[in-house]
């Protein structure tokens, strides 16, 4: 009989206590509805449609960014429900990021998520930036049109030549509009380094960090810890993640987040994907905390509420494929909250991915 290699064997004794798999939904409960599979060629305006890493709807009209640093972009769209189907998606325009603002020379364009202000008619969009090149991430501010308005101050911990070390492609990731309306939150995808390690197969204190960023001020005033779980999937192959990709905060410090892992040599089915219920009401604010590893504070509490795990049989060849983008969508015709998931299929650049469009159902209990 073969031997394990060590790595499995590490796996099944200690990835058990290194993620959450109890459900607990006695405040949310999420309904999965359908998927709907957008075609890998489909184009429009002479660009592909496909890495879609966020997604927001505003005024029936869907907003979707690319994440790719050549030919920045995003896609208004149209999709339209019938029941809890997903009955058509059309992309209606292109709108090209202006590129040649004097802040993308400073700041490299690696966009992740995207909210539209309809008030302000303004777009709101993360960029992970390039910490290898030095390059800082960053929150940006564009007109309907794609020309570029403003951005915030991003805390000294976040910028590439920081004492913190952001990792790279594991900055911004997530986008969150305040209930409020007065501000964004922002999550990293993964720790900066000096507070902890990333995510393993057995149990890390691993802390991202969520900052709250005023609209009036571009500062950001407020931030707290998150503890991602641990890698869910044994790795065949040396790489593995787990990171934040999204959140929506649905009433004042209490946030749905999507956390997304992927180990190496599974193929298509290499990701493993949840959303977590996060209540901040007794979190420490750490925006003045050089380094959560020697730093004495409270986290922000998580219950899990749903994982795809449970509705894989119901995907597209069981795949659960590469989910970054949330968003809150129309109102259902039975009178509950949808919500709206998107997958980034990089351009299936890595293998056969999934631009997966995904519709929930929420009920809040509370």
């Amino acid at each position: 009989m073969k031997k394990l290699p060590i790595l499995a064997i590490l796996g099944l004794l200690f990835c058990s206590c290194a993620t959450t798999r109890k459900i607990e939904d006695d405040r949310i409960k999420i309904k999965f509805l359908d998927e709907y599979v957008i075609d890998k060629d489909l184009s429009l305006d002479d660009t592909k449609v496909g890495g879609l890493s966020g997604i927001d709807y505003k005024n029936g009209k869907y907003y979707l960014i690319v994440d790719t640093p050549s030919d920045a972009r995003f896609y208004e769209a149209e999709i339209d429900l019938a029941g809890n189907k997903i009955d058509t998606v059309n992309f209606k325009k292109t709108v090209m990021i202006e590129r040649s603002a004097e802040f993308f020379k400073e700041h490299t364009l690696d966009p992740e998520a995207i909210r539209f202000s309809p008030g302000e008619k303004q777009v709101y969009i993360s960029s992970e930036g390039s910490i290898n090149n030095q390059k800082d991430p960053s929150v940006f501010i564009l007109d309907e049109n794609g020309n570029f308005k403003d951005a915030f101050e991003i805390p000294q911990h976040f910028t590439a030549t920081g004492e913190q070390k952001p990792r790279h492609n594991g900055v911004f990731e997530g986008l969150a509009e305040a209930v409020d309306n007065k501000g964004f939150w922002v999550a990293t995808e993964l720790p900066l380094v000096k507070d902890g390690p990333k995510p393993k197969l057995f149990s890390t204190k691993s802390f991202t960090r969520i900052t709250y960023f005023d609209k009036e001020t571009k500062q950001a005033t407020n931030q707290f810890a998150y503890r991602l779980d641990g890698i869910s999937k044994i790795p065949w192959m040396y790489f593995a993640i787990n990171g934040v990709t999204e959140l929506l905060e649905y009433k004042p410090g209490n946030f749905l987040v999507l956390e997304r892992a992927f180990s190496a040599g599974h193929g298509s089915h290499s990701n493993t994907v949840k959303i977590f219920d996060v209540d901040t009401k007794r979190a420490t604010n750490i925006l003045d905390k050089e380094s959560l590893k020697k730093a004495s504070f409270s986290p922000a509490r998580k219950r899990l509420v749903f994982d795809f795990k449970s509705v894989k049989d119901q995907l597209t060849d069981k795949i659960i494929d590469n989910i970054e983008g949330m968003c809150f969508g129309p109102t259902l015709e039975n009178g509950k909250q949808s919500l709206l998931l998107i997958s980034d299929n990089n351009f299936n650049s890595f293998g056969r991915q999934l631009t997966q469009l995904i519709l929930m159902e929420i009920d809040f209990e509370e």
